[in-house]
């Protein structure tokens, strides 16, 4: 598979100084994913984390804290442990295509040894470049940048808390 479209695809990579297994373990445990998910000081509440080819992908957010609304309902495509985590906001939690998702997209994550930790590298594949503009435009880079620091924060911090 092509990794890398510039004409459709987003990416963002960062080497993070932890060891891939606590990488994937603040990326894969709800209370972990809970606490760089979303761009601080916005709150995220993991609703659903069935990390298989299928399983759902739920989260909430919430600007005070205290109501949670809706923030992504999402399949995961593929998880290969400790390696890769493919999901799409294309097709929900129960399966059924959304109409119409903010904007559709496909991520692929993937985790790899780095001689300084892991090497995190995130890709959003898009249906069309104009998708992928508006991706860009909503602030894709700062979004992503922010909760990959966050990522980062989370997995360095020694050690990471386990759900």
């Amino acid at each position: 598979m092509n990794d890398f479209d510039p004409t459709l695809d987003l990416v963002v990579e960062r080497v993070i100084r932890a060891p891939r297994d606590r990488v994937w373990a603040a990326w894969t445990e709800p209370a972990n994913l809970e606490r760089w998910w979303l761009p601080a000081p916005t709150a995220c509440r993991v609703t659903r984390l069935d990390l298989h080819a299928g399983g759902g992908f739920v989260t909430q957010m919430s600007e005070d804290g205290l109501e949670f609304v809706p923030h992504l309902d999402a399949c995961f495509l593929d998880v290969q442990h400790g390696e890769r985590i493919v999901f799409t906001n294309a097709i929900d939690s129960s399966w059924r295509p959304t109409t119409p998702a903010p904007i559709a997209m496909t991520a692929t994550t993937t985790f790899a040894d780095h001689p300084d930790g892991t090497q995190y590298r995130a890709v959003v594949r898009h249906a069309d470049p104009s998708a992928r503009a508006l991706h860009e435009e909503l602030g894709f880079h700062d979004g992503w940048g922010t909760v990959t620091a966050q990522l980062a924060a989370v997995a360095e911090a020694s050690p990471v808390p386990r759900a």
